[in-house]
């Protein structure tokens, strides 16, 4: 059984424990803080793709042990981004939660639109090791001089920069790199669909550009989410169209 830890929360605690290294907060207290059905809660939860949850067992104040529902903390951050307001019964807890999901909606948004967002409130030691690892990015950018199409290699090169600089990019829209990825991504399809269709659609989307210019669209560097990289066609805001023209003629109708 792990170790749980005590939490000031809004008046209230909340208990949390760390599970293979990773802190994870009890779902139950922290529903009943803030007045919302945590039995319902985690059924939603259950049903979100980006949701982590588990359940281990726990000793109550009665000192009995029950089985508890943990979320992880990055499952916890956007759920508080996903929670319905009109249910929050505690006024002060809605506040506090609206004034969350505003900041959280703006820090999205410059994700997308500007290549990501720094936080005001980050401590010293945080904001170092966004710098060493924008650094290291750099570093990479270098590395590749030959290797990766020279426009999408200075459009990346100026994310990152504005990113450690804690601006955005001055990148023109035409130029930004698009991933056939983040393409699809928009698209809003379910896991299953996007793992069907993806390796065909980039393959499309290739021979159509190839079509159009007369040759092979150049190479960059995907960065994946387990920290490693793979090389994958190079194209920007300016091919968006032609995906338009592959996904309308061959995936317009997917639900």
């Amino acid at each position: 059984m792990n170790d749980l830890t005590k939490i000031p929360f809004h008046g209230t605690e909340i208990v949390a424990t760390e599970i293979d290294s990773v802190p994870h907060v009890a779902l139950r207290p922290v529903c009943e803080s803030i007045g919302i059905d945590p039995d319902s809660q985690a059924r939603r939860l259950k049903r979100q793709p980006w949701a982590v949850t588990v359940i281990m067992t726990g000793t109550g104040s009665d000192g009995k042990n029950y089985d508890m529902t943990m979320i992880d903390r990055k499952t916890f951050t956007m759920w508080l981004a996903t929670i319905d307001t009109a249910r929050v019964k505690d006024e002060a807890a809605k506040e506090l939660i609206v004034a969350y999901q505003r900041e959280a909606a703006d820090v999205l948004d410059k994700y997308y639109s500007e290549g990501g967002a720094i936080n005001p409130r980050a401590s010293e030691h945080q904001l170092n090791a966004l710098i060493r690892q924008s650094q290291m990015r750099m570093e990479l950018v270098q590395a590749a001089k030959g290797l990766i199409d020279p426009k999408h290699l200075e459009a990346k090169a100026r994310v990152i920069l504005a990113q450690g600089l804690g601006e955005a990019p001055e990148v023109p829209l035409r130029d930004r790199p698009l991933y056939t990825s983040d393409y699809l991504a928009e698209k809003n399809l379910s896991r299953s669909k996007l793992k069907s269709i993806g390796g065909v659609f980039g393959k499309r989307v290739k021979a159509a550009y190839i079509l159009e210019t007369g040759r092979e669209p150049g190479k960059y560097l995907l960065n994946l989410a387990n920290g490693q990289t793979r090389p994958v066609n190079a194209y920007t805001e300016a091919d968006r169209p032609l995906m338009d023209q592959v996904w309308d003629k061959y995936y317009g109708k997917v639900a």
